[in-house]
């Protein structure tokens, strides 16, 4: 008797859960747009902010496999992030994160007032795009379970050196209200329960940890919860990445071929 495997699943371009509800509640027409895709953690960052602050705005889902017009004209690289505000537009969810401390609309990120704390969140907040977001998806992409196990340990360093320069008590990285490096390392968190516990077999939290307790603000925050979408729409569109699909992303293409991410 013949078996026929499963069919592949696809990545999502509708939100889903409470995310759909903030898509449906930024529908309209403003004059500060954030091209985004459900799917994307990059996009994920500057949508958090954006609730954060309580900025006005009109998301706008693109498929950028797809790169409309519209979102070209954005980013001529047809990547998401990106944002127009009136006749200007930039894109990268960091320079985003800093556009939007810039605008001062909206509670903080960064802490005002304190340069070398400021500077401190920086630091960090570049030690996730180095160390943290290449790492997780060398855990997904890789095939063998050596490098699995190898590439997890590393992930696991990565989570409990960023522990480590964070406030003792927090739960958040300077205590108890999200801040920027909160924002920049807070998709990659989600999807450790939602990606890679399924797809790797990546473990809870132990217990009282400071971590768990970090874990577990991320997923209460409110404005997390709501730029996030069903955990099956993660389950769905990272699907290529576990599986290591020829070109699934630029950042897979970028993390199999040992260069930085795009």
């Amino acid at each position: 008797m013949s078996t026929q495997s499963q069919p592949q699943k696809s990545y999502h371009t509708k939100a889903t859960g409470l995310a759909a509800k903030t898509v449906a509640d930024h529908s309209g027409d403003h004059d500060l747009k954030l091209f985004g895709s459900c799917f994307c953690p990059f996009v994920q960052r500057v949508w958090i902010a954006l609730q954060s602050k309580g900025i006005p705005y009109q998301y706008i889902e693109v498929d950028p496999y797809k790169k409309p017009q519209s979102l070209l004209e954005v980013n001529p690289r047809g990547l998401v992030p990106a944002l127009r505000h009136g006749d200007w537009s930039s894109h990268e969810s960091t320079v985003l994160l800093e556009y939007l401390e810039d605008l001062n609309a909206g509670p903080p990120l960064l802490p005002p007032g304190d340069p070398k704390l400021r500077a401190h969140c920086r630091l960090w907040a570049d030690y996730v795009n180095r160390h943290v977001v290449p790492t997780f998806y060398r855990v997904l992409q890789e095939q063998s379970q050596e490098k699995q196990i190898s590439y997890a340990q590393e992930l696991r360093d990565s989570f409990n050196t960023l522990v480590g320069a964070a406030h003792a008590d927090g739960p958040f990285f300077l205590g108890d209200k999200l801040s920027f490096v909160d924002v920049q390392v807070a998709p990659w968190i989600l999807r450790l329960r939602r990606v890679l516990k399924p797809y790797r077999g990546w473990p809870e939290p132990e217990a009282g940890s400071r971590w768990g307790a970090w874990v577990d603000a991320i997923e209460n925050d409110p404005h997390v919860a709501a730029t996030t979408s069903g955990d099956e729409l993660y389950l769905d569109s990272y699907e290529r990445y576990a599986e290591n699909r020829p070109n699934t992303s630029q950042v897979a293409n970028a993390i199999n071929s040992g260069r930085g991410l795009p």
